[in-house]
């Protein structure tokens, strides 16, 4: 974490049009895609324990879905630090943003089905079935920017109409960012499981 941090804030070269509050992109994308990892297990963990019934996976499904919250929250705090001083608002009603709010607001439910059910298997079954279908609105903000032609940047690559990461610095603070936040994430993971054991 701490090379990726250097590395966005020292090493990638500033980006010409938004200038130094760019750099916000090295933590944001990598939380979104920390945050996408967490629910696909989440929906992965919960198909498992309703087929089998596994408790272990019924753990790993919610360790996973708090992960994921909280780092979806993260991309919903960056994103209006860094849509102030580039859009000239905080926040927009963007598809992109809408469905990444949508997607926060179920895993949300998720979690708070879980702590204020009950004990209840039949709990955890709806939770699980909750966790699958949340699942179905993470394509939809992939898709989004090109599809609903809203404002939000598609700027990794080109094929989404955005300018891409043209510098190899970029992309490589980038992959590097992605990696140490996906790694945290995972150990997160595990801890809140060891810790719900």
């Amino acid at each position: 974490v701490l090379v990726a941090l250097w590395m966005a804030f020292l090493v990638a070269p500033t980006e010409a049009q938004m200038g130094d509050v760019q750099r916000i992109f090295y933590i944001h994308v990598p939380c979104a895609w920390a945050a996408f990892g967490a629910f696909f297990v989440v929906a992965g963990a919960s198909a498992v324990y309703l087929w089998k019934g596994s408790k272990t996976a019924d753990r790993l499904a919610l360790a996973s879905a708090e992960v994921g919250v909280l780092f979806c929250t993260f991309v919903l705090i960056t994103g209006p630090i860094w849509a102030r001083p580039i859009w000239g608002v905080w926040w927009t009603w963007d598809p992109r943003l809408t469905m990444t709010v949508i997607l926060w607001a179920i895993y949300a439910g998720y979690l708070l089905l879980r702590a204020f059910g009950g004990q209840d298997e039949a709990v955890s079954r709806w939770a699980a079935v909750l966790g699958i279908v949340g699942i179905l609105d993470i394509p939809v903000i992939r898709v989004s920017v090109r599809l609903l032609q809203g404002i939000h940047p598609a700027v990794i690559t080109t094929r989404e109409g955005g300018s891409g990461l043209t510098d190899p610095t970029m992309r490589a603070t980038l992959y590097v960012g992605s990696l140490a936040v996906l790694v945290l994430a995972w150990w997160m993971v595990r801890q809140r499981m060891r810790v719900a054991a």
